[in-house]
């Protein structure tokens, strides 16, 4: 359906007299691979039209599953909790701590799917759904909301839902009493943001006060953000200035973006991921694709597609080239240091960084993306469900999964790039595993852990207005839908803005090109024609997980040392001298392609056998102990491998901390109140707090531990039957802000119920010491030594922290 053009100030024209540019581009991916494919037999079965239907119709059932439940039970809450099946209120709810700056007691799920019920061509549910926000949604509160998120969910909810409003109105014959009045809420949130950007460097702050704006006392040391929070703000404030004819959204945006376009290192091209917004200082220079950066990449590709702006393609490829320099290893994406790129700062990869074979299909750099997708693909099927952050050998790290569209994004871009049904059957994989792992009766449930399939009471709602959009998406004709969405840019929430936006224009900014870019900025080679079909940049990589592919030998023998485990070429060649990287549980064996690839697989074992035996003490030296006496006399002690935290004070040395051990009431000590004495629970002043994982960050635990006066914080696993003797042992990570002056650990499942069957046998609190464990190890030596005559001394650590 061709949309005609409106006439009054605050519409937009949908109709142009001429394709934009992104739109020839994604028509000449699509054309080129259908060309390629009438000479190359696609291995991948075809799905047929009726199989298509059927899932684009379970599709559209998952959505109203969730819609429903949250419409019934929840709204005009915030989101759904779907184990409880009752809505999530700002300041009713327990506080989940930081994670809780999403919700700002504005509807916030309906608001961010309203374009999804247009999309699925509900429009008496749309404007049901428009007349309730009207009537019901307000944002005169006090309370303090996330800027990025409010932004990329409810401006661009309410403006998405705006646009498509005066839409029906002409070319359904509906909605005629509609005047503009989304459109005024938008600018309205937007003024209520505006507080934010009143910074020294024109980088906005995190966190906004919707009524009082950055006079709330607890913003006063507002300090921090992350790229992606303040690069991800031009598509929605851009949009909001040309359809309100108000400047200062889109003003403010492009200097956000040129600020931090300015603090890139010069010689690496490359972003941090944290950093002061008064000073520009990077407060974290970890570089990837994923948390803390991914959209703010991809802010810079979309402004120059919705708004024609030529510097931002300049600067989208300076930093793409960057990464896939440095950051890219084969189809996987490790962060690495922005002033020392070729150092990796962490060897895990987290799930936000699957919309990068989107952004890579937009672009038009197709190989790579095939390559990145294949691989997530491998790890879905591994686990089922594709884990908040796995390691580089594919191992689980952070178990969550909470319901995210950035794989299935991903998968529907690509399908529309190639046309190969290869990527039908992996997005009805990834239906048919939403389906088993996460629907319950009241909506679909976050998984709080994959490799127990447990549940977690939180549907994002992100769920409504990404996740099924695109599994809708994906099995749909363009036929089947009310709009042609290859004329419309899918902000990061996936929300709808028309690519004739450009045409209203902003006459109070200038376009002209910087003179920091020259012609190169501007070009990338495509993709060469013979290896572009997907199938061909598949096959290679098929068991990359599991197996192992042909290669060349180089002649050169590969030392323990320059092994790394997330390159694939050092993967063939241990494979090539005998040794097989397998999972715990896989028996299966390796055997050396010839006697000189043995002799060279026995040398490389004994030289890992070595570097093992350092990186023990090496992770010796981090681990950190909790220590308790077996005897009444407290002669006898032993102690239980906790780990550390980044945002923690350091115990070094001889230092500790001790103090008697409680739990913390309510036990995930993620509330205000937290033992309340009042109350009959434990005073927490001088103790020694346990809390469990989970409903709020560890840093937020902390705060509010230290809040209650207690002088050390023990986290423990939620997860039953973890355990630090199976599992690595890994450092907490903070926000950026030090501002926790106790002691915090982590303990796995395992080892803390050997802490709390301890506990339990005490009639009087047990005492314990936190201390590094290699401090309890010498001391316990030394007292060894004593007992044999073979030393002079040996005491406790006595320097308390």
């Amino acid at each position: 359906m061709s949309p005609t053009g409106m006439s009054n100030s605050t519409s937009i024209s949908f109709s142009s007299a001429q394709r934009l540019v992104f739109t020839f581009l994604l028509a000449l991916l699509i054309m080129v691979a259908s060309v390629l494919s009438s000479d190359t037999a696609m291995p991948t079965q075809n799905m047929s039209h009726k199989e298509r239907t059927e899932l684009r119709e379970e599709a559209r059932d998952m959505f109203y599953h969730a819609y429903r439940a949250y419409m019934e039970n929840a709204y005009p809450a915030d989101e759904l909790m779907p184990l409880s099946c009752k809505g999530r209120y700002r300041g009713v709810t327990p506080s989940r701590g930081d994670m809780d700056d999403i919700l700002g007691n504005f509807s916030m799920t309906l608001v961010d799917t309203l374009d999804t019920l247009v999309l699925l061509g509900d429009f008496t549910e749309f404007e049901h759904a428009v007349k309730l926000v009207i009537r019901d949604v307000q944002f005169d509160s006090d309370i303090i909301v996330s800027v990025f998120e409010t932004n990329i969910r409810m401006v661009g909810g309410l403006l998405s839902a705006h646009i498509l409003s005066e839409y029906l109105q002409k070319q359904v014959d509906v909605m005629h009493w509609y005047k503009g009045e989304l459109l005024e809420m938008a600018r309205e949130l937007g003024y209520r943001l505006l507080p934010a950007f009143n910074t020294s460097t024109g980088i906005p702050h995190a966190r906004v006060n919707l009524r009082n704006g950055m006079k709330d006392p607890m913003l006063k040391k507002s300090r921090e953000t992350c790229t992606a929070c303040a690069g991800t703000i031009l598509l929605e404030f851009a949009a909001l200035s040309r359809l309100t004819g108000d400047p200062i959204f889109e003003v403010r945006a492009h200097a956000a973006m040129d600020a931090l376009w300015k603090l890139r290192h010069r010689g690496s091209d490359l972003m941090g991921t944290v950093l002061n917004v008064h000073s520009g200082d990077w407060v974290r220079r970890d570089s990837g694709v994923g948390a803390g950066i991914d959209s703010y990449y991809e802010y810079l590709f979309k402004s120059y597609v919705l708004l024609g702006d030529d510097k931002y393609l300049a600067r989208f490829n300076r930093h793409y080239n960057a990464v896939m320099k440095y950051v890219s290893e084969g189809p996987m994406l490790l962060d690495v240091l922005m002033h020392r790129p070729h150092a990796k700062s962490r060897n895990f990869m987290d799930s936000l960084l699957a919309f990068w074979p989107g952004l890579q299909v937009l672009s038009g750099d197709l190989k790579p993306a095939v390559q990145t997708h294949e691989m997530l693909y491998q790890v879905m099927q591994m686990h089922n469900l594709i884990p908040e952050a796995f390691t580089v050998d594919f191992q689980i790290h952070w178990g969550q999964h909470h319901l995210r569209p950035e794989f299935i994004e991903s998968t529907y871009f690509l399908y529309r790039a190639t046309g190969d049904h290869h990527y039908l059957q992996v997005g009805k994989r990834a239906l048919k595993t939403l389906q088993q792992y996460a629907k319950v009766s009241c909506g679909y449930a976050a998984v709080n852990d994959v490799r127990t399939g447990k549940h977690e009471d939180r549907m994002d709602s992100f769920v409504l207005s990404e996740t099924f959009k695109y599994l809708f998406l994906l099995f749909s004709e363009p036929q089947d839908l009310i709009i042609n969405v290859d004329e419309f840019v899918f902000t990061t929430e996936a929300h709808l803005l028309p690519l004739s936006i450009a045409q209203l224009g902003n006459a109070t900014f200038s376009f002209r090109q910087s003179d920091e870019h020259n012609v190169l900025d501007f070009m990338r080679t495509c993709p060469s024609s013979n290896k572009l079909f997907p199938e061909k940049v598949r096959k290679p990589l098929r068991n990359f997980i599991t197996g192992s592919c042909p290669r060349t030998s180089s002649g050169k023998r590969l030392s323990a040392l320059d092994f790394q485990a997330s390159n694939a070429d050092h993967l063939r060649a241990v494979y090539d001298m005998g040794i097989t990287m397998v999972s715990v549980g896989d028996r299966s064996q390796g055997k050396a392609k010839s006697h000189e690839e043995g002799e060279m697989g026995l040398q490389f074992m004994q030289e890992m056998l070595e570097l093992t035996k350092i990186q023990n003490m090496n992770q010796l030296a981090q681990l950190q102990a909790v220590a308790y006496a077996t005897d009444e006399k407290l002669q006898d002690w032993t102690a239980l491998m906790a780990g550390p935290s980044h945002f923690s004070p350091e115990l070094i040395g001889e230092q500790f901390v001790e103090g008697d051990v409680i739990l913390a009431n309510p036990l995930r000590a993620c509330s205000e109140k937290l033992n309340p004495v009042e109350d009959g629970a434990d005073d927490a002043r001088g103790k020694v707090l346990v809390a469990e994982r989970g409903d709020c960050t560890f840093v937020s635990k902390a705060r509010l531990a230290q809040k209650a006066g207690a002088v050390a914080l023990i986290v423990c696993d939620n997860v039953p039957g973890s355990s630090g003797e199976t599992q690595p042992m890994f450092a907490m990570s903070g926000d950026g802000t030090d501002d926790v002056l106790i002691p915090v650990v982590f303990m796995y499942n395992v080892e803390f119920s050997k802490l709390a069957a301890v506990m339990k046998r005490y009639e009087h609190p047990l005492r314990v010491r936190i201390m590094q464990m290699v401090e309890f190890k010498r001391w316990q030596l030394a007292k060894e030594g004593r007992q044999n005559g073979t030393t002079a001394s040996a005491q406790k650590p006595d320097r308390e922290l």
